[in-house]
């Protein structure tokens, strides 16, 4: 297989500026194609001098901006300043840019071999409720524009491509589904589930429910606090902790304010990877999920996983084998919860067929693979 010399736009990543599941995703990426002796330049943010990560060269800015719009549009510039003194060293083969932040970027640099990911939809996180919002316009047109004019196009889900598809108007020829990976060891510990349950004030044999992500509409995380209470009505013993942090923090806090909920707010990977593998299920309650990492890292985790019936969730669980898919309501959510802890058996099954999907589908070194095949297609 031929090398390439890889250039990567994306505003965060895992070892500098760091948001949700895309920094992961991105930078799991590079470091695949590295392993398949891929040369990989990572443009991004951070206040910190530019480095050699797991081969990968990370290239960092420092953007500002009064709003999201023209913050990312400054990331933009910063990268293109950047890149431009790379590319005089040694010309790149392929820019791969990531989700709508760094569209300038492309559109600057659209004479080149360019390839966009679609990680989600300014529509798929916010639904309608911030149609008419200027910033909502701003980032669907950039989504838009990028569409337009990469040279290739790529979703992670057949949902998300349908997704582009109808918002954007892109060619369905020009769009290849490379679907997310996972790194299984990073999320499987042992551990003894009772002393972590212990840490938070919670007895060694309570069913323990997770919830893990960015407290916004799009996550559902409402949705879940409202399940919760009726769980708790059948399962006294039921305890809960919600780790992420969001815009809708506080609403939350005093919906939940009689319930068994402990918001943890931010933790640190190691954190995490502890409580996923002391929970006894795992809830993913989105409204829009184009594909859920969370998903992969339950299952790494051997855990069971109660999940809203959308996009990605519902494409890749396997109803009633390796996870449960509900509708995306407070009762539905409850039925998928009730069941897997009364059912702790059942849930263990569950769990391990999960994992044993991940290692058939979902590690990175064929998903790069695939990749690499849709580079290859980018017209001349």
């Amino acid at each position: 297989m031929e090398s390439h010399k890889i250039a990567f736009f994306c505003w965060e990543s895992m070892y500098a500026e760091r948001v949700g599941g895309l920094a992961n995703a991105a930078t799991n990426l590079a470091e695949t194609l590295v392993k398949q002796n891929h040369e990989v330049h990572f443009f991004t943010r951070g206040n910190i001098p530019d480095q050699i990560v797991n081969g990968v060269q990370y290239r960092y800015c420092q953007p500002a901006g009064k709003n999201i719009v023209e913050y990312c549009d400054n990331i933009s510039r910063l990268m293109v300043d950047q890149f431009t003194i790379s590319d005089r060293q040694d010309k790149f083969d392929f820019l791969h840019f990531h989700d709508w932040h760094p569209v300038q970027a492309l559109h600057q640099l659209q004479d080149h071999n360019t390839i966009l990911t679609y990680h989600s939809t300014e529509y798929g996180r916010n639904g309608n409720q911030f149609g008419d919002w200027w910033e909502f316009k701003e980032i669907s047109g950039k989504e838009w524009y990028g569409g337009l004019v990469a040279k290739r196009v790529t979703a992670v889900s057949p949902t998300l491509k349908r997704e582009v598809m109808q918002l954007y108007n892109v060619p369905e020829n020009k769009v290849d589904v490379i679907q997310n990976g996972v790194v299984p060891r990073q999320y499987r510990t042992e551990i003894d589930p009772g002393e972590v349950k212990k840490a938070y004030g919670i007895h060694p044999y309570a069913p323990l429910i997770l919830f893990i992500g960015r407290l916004v509409y799009q996550k559902g995380p409402d949705l879940f606090i409202e399940a919760v209470r009726q769980v708790c009505q059948y399962r006294g013993d039921a305890k809960v902790i919600v780790a992420g942090d969001g815009g809708m923090m506080q609403y939350l806090r005093e919906r939940a304010h009689d319930l068994p909920v402990n918001f943890v707010g931010y933790i640190p990977d190691s954190e995490y990877v502890r409580l996923l593998n002391a929970a006894d299920v795992v809830v993913i309650p989105s409204r829009n999920e184009p594909f859920g990492l969370v998903l992969l890292e339950a299952w790494s985790a051997e855990k069971a996983v109660v999940a809203s019936n959308v996009g990605g969730l519902s494409e890749n669980i396997d109803a009633f084998v390796n996870g449960i898919k509900t509708d995306v309501t407070p009762d539905s959510l409850a039925w998928g919860i009730n069941t897997m802890i009364n059912e702790p058996w059942n849930a263990g099954a569950q769990g391990m067929r999960g994992r044993k999907k991940v290692d058939r589908m979902f590690l990175w070194g064929p998903i790069v693979k695939r990749l690499t095949d849709t580079y290859e297609k980018v017209p001349a």
